[in-house]
């Protein structure tokens, strides 16, 4: 489905631009991925960055037209903020991730029940299809991903960072944030209190009788969790002389060094791909071979401008480096989550995109709020029509 390239990437977002406006607004609920842009492999790995998708849509439609679209390009940007600002929420899934996978090591009905959703074999046949065409495809049309974590959660009674492990080991678009958040929102950890319920009737409806289950939980309690963390300080960027012998690193978060390559000229290159971090359990070969695939069509496309490019790891960035003798690995920000993790230790020059540094002060509540900022940050997108 989602071919590892720029072209493919910039084929799919020219095939579904003109369908963004009021077509996408009436259509994006039916769990047909005919109705939807599919582009979020793309931007979560910004082959295609996010202005790119608005320039693109605002090119053919007016924001009024396209604003439910606009919307769902800015929920990314929304749930990136908010973690951005309170990462210890990241840092706490991830310890009860760890909690989980040991209970299942010592609880067989638990680790029974797990397996078998992993392997659609619940007997919930909905819920099934879903499962087994996350692990066969990477994707999921997003209104199945909110049933099937409400099913998860509420219906079959299992831990829900399991259920976000089992997605971010899975989806092409694997993003921290975004799922993390998702399934925090889902069993009422996010918005305290409000849960998402998967009801027979919606969902019988917007598969078009495809699907009408029985047998799934009634009433959804909020899960009990910690309070939201004290928010911190609004990320910045490094400041970097570009006279300075200086190396570049591009990771998996961030695959269109372009505008980088506009203020250095690199010496060398090195390429990092951290997709086993994201979970402490085998993450599937089809995200892995599709950012390899990414990576290896980012190094193709700036190659002339890159200088020798080396793939290395966490662990051999700093002998990359001495043997390069940089002054200053220089790299896009790197944000909250699993490649954040691995590069803890490394000495970066973490340099900001304006997109990200004019959107990111505005997630400190709900999206509601945000959503409120969206015309404003869209006059500031450089190169936009008037909207």
């Amino acid at each position: 489905m989602f071919e590892p390239t720029y072209t493919a990437a910039l084929e799919r977002l020219n095939a579904f631009v003109p369908h963004a406006g009021r077509d996408y607004a009436s259509k994006r609920n039916y769990d047909d991925l005919a109705n939807v842009s599919a582009l979020s492999p793309y931007i979560r790995h910004r082959l295609i960055t996010e202005e790119d998708v608005l320039k693109a849509t605002l090119s053919r439609h007016s924001a009024s037209a396209a604003e439910k679209f606009i919307q769902e390009v800015y929920w990314r940007t929304y749930w990136k903020g908010w973690l951005e600002l309170r990462p210890g929420v990241w840092a706490q899934y991830r310890a009860d991730l760890q909690a989980a996978l040991n209970r299942i090591q010592t609880e067989s009905g638990l680790r029974q029940d797990w397996e078998a959703a992993c392997k659609g074999e619940t007997g919930i046949a909905c819920f099934d299809h879903w499962a087994r065409q996350l692990t066969e495809t990477g994707y999921l049309h997003n209104h199945a991903r909110m049933w099937f974590a409400s099913i998860w959660i509420f219906t079959l009674r299992l831990p829900w960072t399991l259920g976000a492990d089992f997605f971010l080991r899975h989806l092409l678009d694997g993003d921290p944030a975004s799922n993390t958040l998702s399934w925090r929102w889902v069993g009422g950890l996010q918005t305290i209190g409000k849960t998402y319920l998967a009801r027979p009737d919606n969902i019988a409806k917007y598969t078009e009788g495809r699907f009408n289950p029985t047998g799934l939980a009634s009433f959804a309690a909020p899960l009990e969790g910690a309070p939201h963390p004290a928010r911190r300080p609004v990320p910045v960027s490094d400041s970097f002389d570009p006279n300075r012998r200086t190396g570049l690193l591009i990771t998996e978060e961030d695959l269109s060094p372009g505008w980088l390559l506009d203020q250095l000229r690199p010496v060398a290159t090195a390429t990092l791909q951290t997709t086993q971090s994201r979970s402490p359990l085998a993450v599937s070969p089809n995200v892995t071979e599709f950012v390899r695939g990414w990576l290896h069509d980012c190094s193709t496309r700036f190659a002339q401008r890159l200088g020798p490019v080396t793939e290395v790891t966490a662990q051999t960035l700093a002998a990359w480096a001495s043997a390069h003798d940089l002054d200053q690995i220089v790299t896009s920000y790197v944000p909250t989550g699993p490649t954040r993790d691995a590069l803890q230790d490394a000495n970066l020059v973490q340099v900001l995109r304006s997109y990200d540094a004019a959107a990111w002060p505005h997630a400190t509540h709900g999206f509601f709020r945000f959503k409120e900022k969206i015309p404003g940050l869209l006059g500031q997108i450089k190169g936009l029509s008037a909207v």
